[in-house]
């Protein structure tokens, strides 16, 4: 990079560095970026960065590839309803296993030092109860204890969160990973909530990233649903999101996690990617 171009990049971050310094950001991360190594490694990396950079980051994962092929090879069929994943017994087992075992620690070996892997059910950080007997073990965040997570943050540390809660007896359950960081969020009083997924954003036509929406005001979710361009395992994604901003968070945004460097070009310039959810009241 010829330093031209190095002293445009800093002088387009520099408004941003500063206004994200001191403030904390909620990452979820899973889909494509999670399972290419290459971009597995560029997002690491861009948090480390941020965290050197003064922005308090969480990061919350799924890992919906890992308990699949988990699954198929112990011969267990997976299904969903409603972009839910149903979680018997034996399902429960195993995401607890693959989630807050070999996803987050490989995770945390990518952070050098920076992140400490923990799940729901350290210090009851996601107190749950039953979603729908119809999905089994499938949880609903009835609370948020952040004192963990606080303590890492204040000690310069990126937290690395697997989404499996409990209730007050100590029985596990699986937490969609969009839920469980809109939760988060919510209880830390993030000032942003970021979604990296596989795809560009939300898309009007699924099939075509061209129709890509590049905003969202959040009364116009419903409309989206009905219109069924908001489905699958995109309602929880979105859910996540309203809840978020109607419940104080400044901003959330999907992107496309199939880009290197799109937390970076999302937070430090205006050639941000994927589609942005706000208020109307709060908007900039």
């Amino acid at each position: 990079m010829k330093n031209e171009q190095m002293a445009l990049l800093f002088s387009e971050a520099t408004p941003y560095i500063q206004k994200y310094h001191g403030k904390t950001m909620v990452i979820k991360y899973g889909g494509n970026a999670m399972i290419n190594e290459d971009l597995k490694n560029a997002v690491m990396n861009d948090l480390v960065t941020l965290t050197l950079l003064g922005v308090r980051v969480v990061l919350v994962h799924g890992g919906g590839p890992a308990i699949n092929d988990m699954l198929k090879k112990v011969g267990v069929e997976s299904h969903f309803v409603g972009g839910l994943r149903v979680t018997d017994q034996a399902t429960m087992e195993i995401v607890q296993q693959v989630l807050a075992g070999k996803v987050n620690k490989d995770l945390v070996a990518k952070l050098r030092g920076r992140g400490v892997g923990l799940c729901g059910m350290d210090g009851q950080m996601l107190r749950c109860a039953e979603m729908d007997s119809r999905l089994g073990y499938v949880g609903e965040v009835v609370h948020v204890d952040t004192t963990l997570i606080s303590s890492l943050l204040d000690r310069g540390y990126i937290p690395v969160i697997a989404t499996v809660g409990m209730d007050d007896l100590g029985q596990p359950y699986n937490v969609n990973a969009d839920t469980a960081a809109a939760q988060i969020a919510i209880a830390l009083k993030a000032e942003k909530l970021v979604s990296m997924t596989d795809i560009a954003g939300l898309l009007r036509d699924k099939d075509d990233e061209s129709t890509l929406i590049p905003e969202v005001e959040v009364s116009e979710i419903e409309g989206y649903k009905a219109a069924g361009i908001i489905a699958g395992g995109m309602i929880p994604k979105i859910g996540g999101m309203a809840d978020a901003i109607y419940q104080g968070v400044h901003e959330a945004v999907i992107i496309d996690g199939r880009v290197p460097h799109t937390v970076l070009l999302e937070l430090f310039s205006n050639r941000g990617s994927g589609t942005r959810f706000y208020r109307r009241s709060h908007r900039e």
